[in-house]
């Protein structure tokens, strides 16, 4: 997020494309389904390939399998060849935060086709307890892991201006959630996209809070990218969603079933938006 004058987020008049971004839940498959799955998804023109960063499958057997989320990415960052990626989203806590940046950087330059790498750093500040108790890590509050989560992104940030060799690009930074207190001046203060599950209807009052955060920031926020969530929901609802300023349309894509019919059907949505 560059530093200078304020200016107010995009909104519906943002004449930037549709994209749909599809996240590959790591769990209850095997490693070579979900890679047959990514490039599957690649192949039929998605924008965005999505893990999340957890240790335990979030829904059905809690003990099925399951792989861990940036091993996945940098390899994906290899396999792929046209789309951006990344975590739905990253937990900071798990990482130290100057190795979060080298990891990033690293698979930034494995993704790059052209000099140019695809990775998408999306972060939050973690959720699921029987991560942090199984894997050794200090839960702590909500309140205190969003506060680490804070200090965590400018050391990132500065410690990508230090690598040798540095990254190809100023690699995009996804925030995820809601709270207005800190979540969203954190947003102002360092995303490129934002990602959230906010209704249509409630995304004004979000947005006029990231622009408030902003101009305290001195942040600008013009160029921010709404990012929201279409499982489960239907075209009316991703009409209202578009209408309201989002561009990234991101949906869980539960396998080893998985129905490409579904993610067909919003591929031809997303075209006829941007037709």
């Amino acid at each position: 997020m560059t530093s200078t004058a304020t200016n107010p987020p995009a909104s519906a008049t943002d004449s930037r494309p549709a994209r749909v971004g599809i996240q590959i839940p790591p769990q209850h498959a095997t490693w070579a389904q979900i890679r047959r799955t990514a490039a599957t998804l690649e192949a039929m023109g998605v924008d965005v390939l999505l893990n999340w960063d957890h240790f335990f499958p979030l829904s059905g057997d809690p003990d099925g399998l399951h792989f861990e989320s940036w091993t996945m990415l940098a390899a994906w960052a290899e396999q792929t060849e046209r789309v951006e990626f990344g975590a739905l989203v990253n937990c900071n806590s798990y990482r130290n935060p100057d190795l979060q940046a080298d990891m990033a950087r690293t698979i930034d330059h494995i993704s790059a086709k052209d000099g140019v790498g695809r990775f998408i750093f999306a972060t939050g500040s973690g959720w699921f307890a029987r991560d942090y108790e199984e894997y050794g890590y200090e839960f702590g509050t909500a309140g205190s892991r969003l506060n680490d989560l804070a200090a965590g992104l400018e050391r990132i940030e500065a410690r990508w201006q230090k690598l040798n060799p540095a990254p190809t690009r100023d690699i995009p930074v996804m925030i995820g959630g809601a709270g207005e207190q800190k979540t969203l001046r954190l947003v102002a203060r360092h995303a490129d996209i934002w990602h959230s599950y906010v209704r249509a209807s409630d995304l004004p009052h979000k947005l006029d809070v990231i622009e408030q955060w902003a101009e305290r920031e001195q942040t600008d926020t013009s160029n921010l990218v709404i990012s929201n969530e279409l499982h489960q929901r239907d075209e009316a609802h991703a009409d209202g969603l578009y209408d309201a300023g989002v561009r990234l349309f991101t949906i869980g894509f539960q396998g080893p079933d998985w129905d490409y019919d579904l993610i067909r059907s919003w591929l031809r949505w997303r075209d006829a938006k941007n037709a």
